[in-house]
This record gives structure tokens, C-alpha cells and sequence, in this order.
């Protein structure tokens, strides 16, 4: 079993390529970069590696239990490794889709979008609490197909690689070929976004076809300034507040709500709220389509379980 970590190799690279952005935005974008922005996502990272490697270990030690009751064995070869890829970066955009349709996904992933700016260094900011949300079981579907948890680790450390170079503003589009099928840095551009238009949209990893697929893509539009962050921003670059304000906000609207709506407060959308005073994504888009007169487009409103309307 090779032991290979994809994103150990390609941290100098990530450093390299954020370097030359900065030097492409002391010319072009000035403001992509805020000093104080860019320190907390280096502290995101820095944290959500060290959480890595304190809870990577007991999760490992379970794929490795549930690989003995696996139907078949997938050889470690090309296409077990194509295979795997695929159907990882598949995990992934339901996993990513519920981080932002049920609240308590949404506590931990609210970390990546918290931003104002969209830089490569924003990629960096990952979770701290990822494992309270016991996301790993969208992942043993592949263990029990016979797909190694050593090779679902491989491939989902390029998934992560990929998604490094595509959080920029320096890249306006990819060839048309490219765009069709891949994710790119203005299809998740949208993804980061708090327009109405885009909220909860672009959850691909690498292959966009999944959110063409499953009805939640939406191009980016032309003219249309983009506002990063979420629906309520942080207003505060307080490294401990960023990584927990919404685990506190859950508890908060839990302790007073009435008991017959306290799990909704955990389960459901992020924004719902029992009496109406906040709004969800959904909410927020239906209100500006009316406003501006537009039909719901063909990306179908996903009512499964909403985006970035923080609810804390």
C-alpha cells in the first residue's frame, strides 16, 4: 500500500503560484489582497492540517474495518485509479451540495466561503471541524465497491490539488472545450458569490458535468460584479470567531427555540428559521427574480436540503 500524500508534494507549488498572483495583483487588482484576509487563511490551513492529522488516523482506521465487507476488489491499476477519480470527485459534490443545504454541514464549511476576497490564498481555508460533521460516510460507498481507502485518499488529495488554481480572479475563462466539462476559476467564481443569481450553485470538484447533470449550475454572467463572502459577512478577522461563529450560532437558535423546531435549527437549511426571520437561498433568489422580473432559469431550485445564507 503506497504511502502518498498529493497535496505534501504540491505545497511549494501552492506558494509559488500565490506569489505570482500577488505580484499580478500589485499591476492589475490591487484589492484582490488584504494583509489581515490573507494571514487568517493561512491560519485556516495551518489549523485544518494539524486537525488532519489528529482525526485522519481513527477515519483511516474505519475505511480499513469496512474494506473487509467489500464486494469486489479494484485492482491498482490506471483505470482503478480513473475509476476511483471519478467516482470521488461524484462523493464529492454531494458532499460539498449538503455542506450548504443542511446547517449542520454548512457550520463546518462556512469556514472556506467566509472571504470577501477571492485569491488563491482563500483555497487554503479550510475547516477546523470537518470531522463533527461525519461527512466521511459519503465515502464508504467506494470502500464497500472494493476501492482501496489508501487509493480514495490518493485521489481525493488531486481533487484538492486541482481545486487550488481555480480560486482566482486572474483567469477570466478556459477554452469553451475546457468550460463544458471542467471546473474552472469562473464557474467557481459563482460558487463564491452572494448574488442572488449564484448562491448555492457550481458545487463540482473537478468535473463540472455533475452540476449539469443534477440541475445546479449557473454560468457566470459578463458585467455582473461579483461580491464575495456570505450573506451575513464576519465583519471581524478574529481566528477563533471565524472557525466557530456558526457552531455558536446553531447552539444559540437551538437554546430558544421552541422544542419542536430545535432539530430544524440543526438539519435544515442554513437561514431557515421557524419564525420567518431570516431567509434561506432559495428565499433570497425568488425574491430577486421577482424584483427583476426574471422567470426561475432552467437550473432547477434545489428544495433537498440553502447555501450561503449564514445563519448565525
Amino acid at each position: 500500500m503506497p504511502d502518498f500524500n498529493p497535496t505534501e508534494y504540491a505545497v511549494p507549488g501552492f506558494v509559488a503560484l500565490v506569489l505570482l498572483e500577488m505580484l499580478w495583483a500589485r499591476r492589475h487588482r490591487r484589492d484582490a489582497y488584504e494583509a489581515k484576509d490573507t494571514l487568517t487563511s493561512l491560519a485556516f490551513g495551518l489549523g485544518s492540517t494539524v486537525s488532519g492529522l489528529l482525526f485522519g488516523g481513527a477515519f483511516l482506521a474505519l475505511f480499513l474495518w469496512v474494506w473487509q465487507f467489500r464486494l469486489f476488489d479494484v485492482p491498482w491499476s490506471w483505470w482503478g485509479f480513473a475509476l476511483c477519480f471519478v467516482l470521488d470527485d461524484l462523493k464529492y459534490y454531494w458532499v460539498h451540495r449538503f455542506g450548504h443545504r443542511v446547517r449542520w454541514f454548512w457550520a463546518s464549511h462556512v469556514n472556506h466561503h467566509s472571504s470577501q476576497h477571492y485569491n488563491l490564498s482563500t483555497a487554503l481555508r479550510q475547516s477546523w471541524t470537518g470531522f463533527l460533521t461525519l461527512g466521511f460516510v459519503f465515502a464508504l460507498p467506494l470502500v464497500l465497491l472494493g476501492f482501496h481507502p489508501a487509493m480514495i485518499a490518493i485521489c481525493a488529495g488531486f481533487n484538492l490539488v486541482y481545486q487550488f488554481w481555480i480560486h482566482t480572479e486572474a483567469i477570466d475563462r478556459m477554452p469553451r472545450w475546457f468550460e463544458t466539462v471542467m471546473n474552472t476559476p469562473s464557474h467557481h467564481r459563482v460558487h463564491h458569490a452572494t448574488n442572488p443569481r449564484y448562491l448555492d450553485r457550481n458545487y463540482a470538484g473537478v468535473f463540472i458535468v455533475w452540476d449539469k447533470l443534477f440541475g445546479t449550475f449557473e454560468p457566470e454572467v459578463s458585467g455582473e460584479k461579483i461580491r464575495y463572502g456570505i450573506v451575513k459577512q464576519l465583519g471581524s478577522f478574529n481566528l477563533l470567531w471565524s472557525v466557530f461563529h456558526e457552531w455558536i450560532g446553531i447552539a444559540q437558535d437551538m437554546w430558544r427555540a421552541p422544542w419542536k423546531h430545535k432539530l430544524s435549527y440543526l438539519l435544515r437549511e442554513p437561514g431557515w428559521t421557524h419564525d420567518g426571520s431570516r431567509e434561506t437561498s432559495d428565499q433570497i433568489r425568488a425574491a430577486w427574480r421577482e424584483r427583476n422580473g426574471e422567470r426561475e432559469s432552467s437550473v432547477s431550485s434545489d428544495n433537498l436540503v440553502a447555501g450561503k445564507a449564514e445563519a448565525a
